[in-house]
């Protein structure tokens, strides 16, 4: 099983920057893709930026030349920094990584979602 805690998320005004991290646990023996979407109250959940094992990444284009996706894979995390952050950039943001775990039967590759964390841009 793998486990996701993120942090960095808050209350910011318009302008300003916040760097979100996820870093994943258990018994890992692979992560591909990580990326972090983002959901508002009555919306759907929307990909914000992801990054595969090779290092390339993709990007909302709301959030193009804002945000920029890097991870860790020595310490398994993900980061996002956010600069000149918008009021519509207000909302949930969850960490969401594709990985390969042990077993007591072998391995297994699933999808994994962190709890959320809030972001919050006054105008």
């Amino acid at each position: 099983q793998v486990q996701l805690v993120e942090s960095g998320g808050g209350l910011v005004q318009a302008g300003g920057s916040l760097r979100l991290s996820c870093a994943a646990s258990g018994s890992i023996y692979r992560i591909n893709t990580m990326g972090w979407y983002r959901q508002t109250p009555g919306k759907e959940r929307e990909l914000v930026a992801s990054i595969t094992g090779g290092g390339s990444t993709n990007y909302a284009s709301s959030v193009k030349g804002r945000f920029t996706i890097s991870r860790d894979d020595a310490r398994n995390t993900v980061h996002l920094q956010m600069v000149s952050l918008k009021s519509e950039d207000t909302a949930v943001y969850y960490c969401n990584v594709e990985a390969g775990s042990y077993t007591a039967w072998g391995t297994r590759m699933s999808v994994y979602w962190g709890q959320g964390t809030q972001v919050t841009v006054s105008s």
